[in-house]
């Protein structure tokens, strides 16, 4: 579902490219919303900021010279519980961001992501939700189908057995070409070339899956589809 968010969201961002910080607080501050209260250029910086700042949100980039973002997440895990944090990689490998989820981060962005992806992965990690880049979606979700086909990870059930079907009952055919890119790992930009339809279109068409299926986020909702056989996992 579509986050409107009606408080100031306040934000840390630590990353050790200026450059790309300057970039990304831009984007962030052009949301009415968002207020950027701290920086950073190392995770040894990010415990203190917290205490100090109270966000509610921090932007990690994972490769940092000295505490990189995955190790600076465990310490803000243990230091100040409950931290709600994104981290920020250039890195799409399943391993990379299921250490980062167990570690304790609630969502992970790759650094070729958009400005709307940016704003709504705030959004929704502010609100509780978790936020995946597309991308990396669709790499968890293939590692997913590959243990739940052997058998591993105490999954009871291989996708093989899984009959595909889509969800009439409760999508409309667009929305399920839609779900369907999703789990493809096309991001809005791409369903839109793919289907011939503004990006508009596509969030409100994403905006209505999630609301239907009653899931927070675009991941659960890929995650929810692939467990009841409603896409093809490719």
């Amino acid at each position: 579902m579509k986050f409107t968010i009606e408080r100031t969201i306040k934000i840390i961002l630590v990353d050790d490219h200026p450059l790309f910080r300057e970039g990304v607080k831009r984007i962030l501050e052009m949301e009415p919303n968002f207020e950027v209260v701290a920086e950073g250029n190392d995770g040894k910086e990010v415990v203190e900021l917290v205490q100090q700042y109270l966000p509610d949100v921090v932007l990690l980039d994972i490769n940092m010279p000295e505490v990189n973002g995955v190790e600076a997440t465990r310490q803000l895990m243990q230091k100040v519980p409950g931290t709600k944090v994104i981290i920020l990689s250039i890195h799409d490998d399943e391993a990379y961001v299921t250490h980062a989820v167990k570690t304790g981060a609630a969502g992970y962005l790759l650094k070729e992501m958009d400005a709307d992806a940016l704003i709504e992965a705030v959004k929704v990690v502010a609100e509780g939700g978790a936020y995946v880049h597309p991308k990396v979606t669709h790499n968890l979700v293939n590692e997913y189908r590959r243990l739940a086909s052997q058998g591993m990870e105490g999954l009871e059930i291989g996708f093989k057995e899984i009959e595909y079907r889509k969800p009439l009952h409760l999508l409309t055919r667009r929305e399920c070409e839609v779900l369907q890119l999703l789990a493809d790992g096309k991001s809005n930009r791409g369903i839109g070339k793919a289907l011939y339809i503004s990006e508009k279109t596509v969030k409100n068409h994403v905006s209505n899956i999630l609301q239907k299926m009653n899931v927070n986020d675009r991941t659960q909702a890929v995650v929810e589809a692939i467990k009841k056989g409603w896409v093809k996992v490719r």
